[in-house]
């Protein structure tokens, strides 16, 4: 099976992600952004409610709008497949709706609010960003069983069913999801009648492979293609972090929260990912963004950019295709240095 469309439309193979505008770029930037990607064969973009990335409540929402306002100068709302995604649970972001959960009171306000930033009259992808319960995200290991207060996946499904049939959006989709979770909104839907889960959007990377143990089998047996997120390991895997460089400008140097890509072994491991792209005359980003665009589980692989520069060497990827001889030095290190950044 072929992962290839959300709701009957093929996307890209790249997915333009978005979280640094508001905070790193600028409304120009994006919009720069955004046309060069299209020109260049993309038609997949990426949101959330609550980015730009660290999220603030200063900087909350600022993405969003910034796409609204080029879909508003350009008119070309339809050349793009859309996604966004509505926060979970956190207790730092008490300035959204006081909380955010999935309910069908949050879901049903933040997709308004989304819409009217997007300037737009539907999302064509809405997803859950992270589980409404007490589970392993964003590189937690060593799972602990913990009850709280969770809303039951049947009603979550019933509140997107609601604005599925309200034509505010189109296909659902999870991220930062368990092989349990994923099985649990599907079982839910199945049993109910109720939306099918399309996609997952977790990170996956040669640093971070943790997808092919549980989730990938879900991902074909179930047709949930994988958005894989943090393709280049906050940027380690593109070489500019070799030695213990921090360029200036950079996020490991502006912000400190990016701790999961921060272990020696996660360096080290980068550093052996760079060096065999260099052996093979590659540019580290774009064998490290092949590899991950090559894998049969992976519906799009979303990439960032803050600059021109770095985007149009991200876009070059799309046509590498990786020889047996450097697949082979993938696996080689991969077993030497096992998901060092999980």
């Amino acid at each position: 099976m072929q992962l290839n469309s959300i709701n009957g439309r093929t996307v890209s193979k790249l997915c333009l992600g978005t979280m640094t505008w508001g905070q790193q770029n600028s409304e120009a930037d994006a919009h720069a952004q955004i046309e060069y990607a299209l020109d260049n064969g993309i038609n997949f973009m990426d949101t959330a409610e609550m980015y730009a990335v660290p999220p603030t409540p200063e900087t909350q929402g600022l993405t969003e709008q910034y796409i609204g306002t080029w879909f508003k100068k350009t008119g070309r709302r339809d050349d793009w497949i859309l996604a966004t995604k509505a926060a979970g649970p956190s207790e730092h972001m008490a300035y959204l709706r006081g909380g955010p959960r999935h309910t069908r009171e949050h879901l049903e306000a933040a997709v308004d609010a989304s819409l009217q930033r997007l300037q737009t009259e539907t999302i064509d992808l809405y997803q859950l960003h992270w589980p409404d319960r007490h589970t392993n995200t964003f590189g937690q290991l060593e799972y602990v069983h913990q009850e709280a207060d969770e809303t039951p996946v049947e009603d979550t499904l019933r509140a997107l069913e609601s604005l599925v049939n309200a034509g505010k959006i189109r296909a659902v989709g999870l991220s930062n999801e368990t092989p349990w979770g994923i099985m649990s909104f599907l079982r839910e839907s199945e049993k109910h009648g109720l939306p099918h889960v399309q996609s997952v959007q977790n990170a996956y990377s040669l640093l971070n492979r943790v997808f092919e143990i549980g989730h990938a089998e879900i991902a074909h047996r179930e047709n949930v293609g994988l958005l894989a997120y943090s393709p280049l390991a906050m940027g380690l895997l593109t070489g500019k972090y070799r030695n213990g460089a921090k360029p200036e400008g950079s996020r490991l140097a502006l912000f400190e929260r990016f701790v999961r890509y921060g272990s020696e072994q996660a360096m080290e491991a980068a550093d052996a990912y760079c060096d065999l792209a260099e052996q093979h005359g590659l540019l580290p980003e774009q064998m490290a963004l092949a590899f991950v665009s090559s894998r049969p589980f992976v519906l799009s692989n979303i990439i960032g950019a803050t600059t021109l520069d770095q985007l149009a060497r991200n876009i070059g990827s799309s046509t590498l295709s990786l020889d047996d001889e450097v697949i082979n030095g993938i696996e080689a290190i991969h077993r030497r240095l096992t998901n060092p950044a999980p």
